[in-house]
């Protein structure tokens, strides 16, 4: 219960305090922005079983692999693809968590 609390809660509650936090004047946008890096889960209808709660999906899904983490790291550095390098990292955070939850059996 604790690991799906706090993956899901990255995913979800992370973003929205962030873009209230620092885009307080553009909350929704911001908001609809951040809560969009859920879309590089699509990456999720590549593998096969599609699903596996045990399965980590650093480096094994490819929207998930250290070259893309690396691109998402670049566009987190321009100001103009802040909020988009923001949403992805954001994910990537919440996957890790996953990870170690799985790996150190928490």
């Amino acid at each position: 219960m604790l690991r799906f609390i706090a993956h899901y809660g990255i995913h979800f509650l992370v973003p929205i305090v962030i873009a209230i936090y620092f885009y307080r004047e553009n909350k929704f946008w911001s908001t609809v922005i951040l809560l969009s890096g859920i879309i590089i889960d699509v990456d999720h209808l590549l593998a096969t079983p599609m699903f596996d709660s045990n399965r980590c999906s650093i480096d094994f899904h490819p929207l998930h692999t250290y070259w893309a983490i690396a691109i998402y790291i670049l566009l987190f550095t321009y100001k103009k693809t802040r909020i988009i390098g923001a949403a992805l990292l954001i994910h990537i955070l919440a996957d890790v968590v996953d990870c170690l939850f799985i790996t150190k059996g928490f």
